[in-house]
């Protein structure tokens, strides 16, 4: 059974910084997308970041660039979001996700995975 568990939400004041866990269980990890998404009250999903296990290779939103970093244990299965600089308008609930890629695809961007599995997500609350 694939599992996707985040943790390290919480409340955290502006200028302060979080770090979100995702820990992945029933699947090869080593080949894998993961992805970082967020979704804020009345507000659409929207991808934070993402990066291809294999390689190491990475995405940012616009919006995070600079601020968030991503990053992979393989040996433990586990993505990794250090969220530094957190303004209130960063406060969501974060879910991670899995993905993959069609046996046509000859790219590992992980922006062009297709995520078919996800966490139950964690909040995370910035105060002013």
């Amino acid at each position: 059974e694939v599992q996707l568990v985040e943790s390290g939400g919480g409340l955290v004041q502006a200028g302060g910084s979080l770090r979100l866990s995702c820990a992945a269980s029933g699947f090869t990890f080593d080949d894998v997308a993961i992805g970082w998404y967020r979704q804020a009250p009345g507000k659409e999903r929207e991808r934070v970041s993402c990066l291809t296990t294999k390689d190491g290779s990475t995405y940012y939103a616009d919006s995070v660039k600079g601020r968030f970093t991503i990053s992979n244990d393989n040996a433990k299965n586990t993505v990794y979001l250090q969220m530094n600089s957190l303004t209130t308008e960063d406060t969501a609930v974060y879910y991670c996700a899995a993905g993959s890629w069609p046996e046509d695809y000859n790219t590992r961007d992980c922006r062009a995975a297709v995520y078919d599995y996800w966490g139950q997500g964690t909040q995370v609350a910035v105060s002013s």
